[in-house]
């Protein structure tokens, strides 16, 4: 089977690095990929990842079996569906599906008829409607840009002015419109579920680390780390969220004639009155990806073909790595403002089983490896525990030699200490 994976960030590098592993995978293309995937990969020139009919054109080319879309813009611009007119397989839902992720409201008014948990929303379109919202919640708000954002749409504050900032910034947007939502406290989660439209397959549950710096200060960033599995979790979490989130969502979304085929990404939040959604994403999360598929042990890419040829139910259960995962992500200087790029990069170490660079932000110039964007790259290490993992992971970024760069020296500290709880109902 020839694959192609279309996209150029570390989360595209972890699908590459995992399809490479497939023994039932012949090949594996990128387009546009990055200079690190190259020694898995055959790169393949794209102008843009939105145009369908040039990643059609490019499937053709090269003889492909299956297409694996992991930008959301690309989802949302309809690139899964010409793929699949042309006749060939893709993983990733349609346009339409997609609006899961590329409208906040639709994915609210999806929840309400599934009978999802999740947090008060109020839909604005103006600031009149948003200040009243705003009064309703209360602090902390929640104020959340309607369309796609690159993770970087939503804003959690206290500071009402702040807020209404932001919120401003959205309306001003030609057809801008926000979600206000209540606060929702308590831990988050990833979950990433597999579906055909019909049949839901979850991956392990992961935490990601969306501020820029340690102790969720700063502003909110496209994610700087994150860890898997979570050792403070419910056991039968996924359980719970496949039953009560996953599942009804899937359902509702064939019952309206949209059936979602691809991953769903479930962002929760779990709090006193158990796990309820944050957000939904039409595609895996970065950087929980580069964790959790560090630890599928089952081949990726008869997973993904299942997926995308609704066979889902034929699988077995997916078998994993029982040793925990960490993810650091190296950013540039000034990231998430207007990055810093073009400074070369040194300090990358060999590849080892436990412990490997995966490339987002990079380019070559003039043979030279350099940076080429705010997050640049992720690196991911496994241990006994997270406690391991992390170590290993920072003796990787401890090594990393870009000039202004920056990263979070504190993933997964509060889960290896122990110090991750779940609020109780008072």
């Amino acid at each position: 089977m020839k694959v192609l994976v279309i996209g150029s960030g570390a989360r595209e590098h972890a699908l590459v690095r995992g399809l490479a592993a497939d023994p039932s995978v012949t090949a594996v293309f990128a387009a546009p990929g990055n200079p690190g995937m190259a020694d898995q990969a055959t790169l393949v020139a794209l102008a843009s990842a939105t145009d369908g009919p040039a990643v059609v054109a490019a499937a053709r080319e090269h003889d492909i079996d299956l297409v694996v879309v992991g930008p959301e813009a690309p989802l949302v611009a309809g690139v899964a569906d010409a793929v699949r007119e042309a006749g060939i397989a893709c993983f990733g839902p349609s346009a339409q599906a997609a609006q899961l992720e590329g409208s906040k409201a639709f994915a609210k008014e999806i929840m309400a008829a599934a009978g999802v948990p999740t947090g008060q929303p109020r839909v604005c379109s103006t600031m009149d409607q948003v200040a009243r919202a705003m009064a309703e919640f209360g602090a902390p708000f929640v104020i959340k840009e309607d369309g796609l954002a690159a993770g970087k749409g939503v804003v959690v504050t206290d500071d009402a002015d702040l807020a209404s900032e932001h919120a401003s910034a959205c309306l001003a947007k030609k057809g801008g419109r926000v979600v206000v939502e209540e606060f929702l406290d308590g831990p988050e989660v990833s979950l990433f579920c597999l579906t055909d439209g019909v049949t839901v397959v979850p991956l392990e549950p992961a935490q990601d680390f969306k501020r820029v710096g340690d102790d969720d200060l700063g502003p909110n960033t496209g994610g700087m780390g994150a860890y898997t599995p979570l050792p403070w979790a419910p056991a039968d979490l996924v359980e719970q969220v496949v039953a009560q989130v996953a599942q009804p969502t899937i359902d509702e979304m064939a019952r309206r004639g949209a059936p979602f085929a691809g991953v769903l990404y479930v962002g929760l939040a779990m709090t006193s009155g158990g796990p309820r959604v944050i957000e939904f994403n039409a595609r895996f999360g970065d950087p929980e990806t580069q964790g959790v598929l560090a630890r599928l042990r089952t081949p990726l890419g008869g997973v993904l073909l299942a997926a995308a040829q609704g066979r889902l139910a034929e699988l077995g259960a997916l078998e994993w790595d029982p040793r925990s995962a960490v993810t650091v992500v190296v950013a540039s200087e000034n990231y998430p403002g207007t990055p810093r790029t073009g400074d070369s990069i040194g300090g990358l170490p060999q590849p080892r089983d436990d412990a490997y660079v995966l490339h987002a932000g990079t380019a070559l110039k003039d043979g030279q490896l350099v940076s080429a964007g705010g997050r640049v790259l992720s690196v991911v290490a496994l241990g006994a525990d997270l406690t391991q993992a992390r170590e290993r992971a920072y003796e990787v970024v401890d090594a990393i030699e870009l000039r202004g760069s920056h990263h979070r020296t504190d993933i997964a500290a509060k889960a290896a200490r122990g110090e991750v709880s779940i609020p109780v109902a008072s």
